[in-house]
């Protein structure tokens, strides 16, 4: 009896082992706050490691802000495609079939030549535009969020 208890707590630590290597090795975590405000110094805007705090506190307010529930195409590489920045009726590149929604935090930084999204505070599209591309895009949001009502979750102006 006591040879089969041993036994026993030998398979418990054994699986407990190779949980904690799996989840130790298998994942990486977030990188803290100092390591993503380099990222963003250093234009290493990666998806799923950047959160709005840390670009924020290197490039400051964004000059544009906008907030929406948004539909996302999900890419291989996981990052996520913002269906405003694909073609109506068209599919981006590359893409196989996920799709995700909820609420996109959409900014905007014309001196920095960079579109931001966030989904769930970490960043999941980035892409470089021409400054005047990217106060177009302002502008629009401008527009659109003087028409939202509350029901669209924000108080008309």
């Amino acid at each position: 009896m006591h040879a089969r208890i041993q036994q026993g707590w030998r398979s418990v630590w054994a699986g407990l082992g190779l949980v904690l290597l799996l989840a130790g090795g298998g994942c990486q975590g977030m990188p803290t706050i100092q390591e993503q405000e380099q990222m963003v110094r250093d234009r290493q805007l990666t998806i799923w490691q950047v959160s709005p705090k840390a670009v924020e506190q290197v490039w400051g307010k964004p000059p544009y802000q906008f907030r929406e529930f948004a539909h996302f195409f999900v890419m291989p590489d996981k990052s996520m495609i913002p269906r405003s920045r694909v073609p109506l009726g068209e599919p981006p590149e590359g893409w196989e079939g996920g799709v995700d929604a909820g609420n996109g935090v959409f900014w905007g930084y014309p001196d920095q030549g960079w579109l931001l999204v966030f989904f769930d505070d970490l960043l999941v599209y980035r892409e470089e535009l021409k400054p005047e591309k990217i106060h177009e895009l302002g502008k629009k949001w401008q527009h659109e969020a003087r028409f939202k009502t509350r029901l669209d979750g924000t108080p008309a102006k």
